[in-house]
Order: structure tokens, then C-alpha cells, then sequence
């Protein structure tokens, strides 16, 4: 999906989807300490399996271009949840607006599961 109108160069279009959006945003949570990953379920490993690319990362872009973002995460055991969702947020807000020079309105993060390191 294509967030508002694309916007147009002097070379041509330029969209920004979703999907690549959602992929900065897994980027971004990962590399804070803390994170094991994005929680995937067992229909989404499933269709992995099958070729398919598919996140559970939710994205919505209202229309004002403002960035609403649904992460499901995994973490690791021993970490401080308060703490390190709080980095996450500051993280993937800093990335999303960095890589798209949209606002980022909301982030809303979802610990589905704690995993030993």
C-alpha cells in the first residue's frame, strides 16, 4: 500500500509503501539491546516457509502523513520490559522519520513473549 499521493521528481515517481516501512521499523527494534525480534505466529512461519514475505508489523498513515505503528516483540530474558519498549519507541520514531521524513504519531508496542537469550 502507498502512503497518500506519490510524490513526483524530476525523474519520475517515488512511492514509499508499508511493507517498507515495516521493515525499517523491524530494523530499528532490533538493534536495541533487549530484543530478540518481531513476534511472528505460527500462520505467519508457516507461510514464510512457503516464499511468502509477511510481518505483523501494523502501519497506518492517516491523512496528514502521520505514522501510526502496532509492534509485536519478542524479548529477551533479564531486561527491564518498561525500559527497553521506551528505547525501542525513541528508536524505530528517530529511523521511521529519518527514512521517510514522515511524522511518527504513535507507537504501540506489544511484548507477545520472553525468550532466554
Amino acid at each position: 500500500m502507498v502512503f497518500g499521493d506519490e510524490t513526483r521528481s524530476d525523474l519520475g515517481a517515488i512511492k514509499i509503501y508499508k511493507s517498507a516501512i515495516a521493515s525499517v521499523v523491524a530494523i530499528a527494534s532490533s538493534e536495541v539491546e533487549g530484543v530478540k525480534g518481531v513476534s511472528r505466529g505460527a500462520w505467519i512461519r508457516f507461510l514464510e516457509l512457503m516464499g511468502a514475505k509477511v510481518t505483523r508489523i501494523g502501519i497506518e498513515i492517516d491523512h496528514n502523513s502521520n505514522v501510526s505503528v502496532d509492534l509485536p516483540l519478542v524479548m529477551k530474558y533479564g531486561y527491564h520490559i518498561p525500559d527497553v519498549a521506551s528505547k525501542v519507541q525513541e528508536n524505530v520514531r528517530h529511523a521511521v522519520e529519518k527514512a521517510t521524513n514522515l511524522s511518527v504519531k504513535d507507537i504501540n508496542i506489544s511484548i507477545k513473549s520472553i525468550e532466554k537469550p
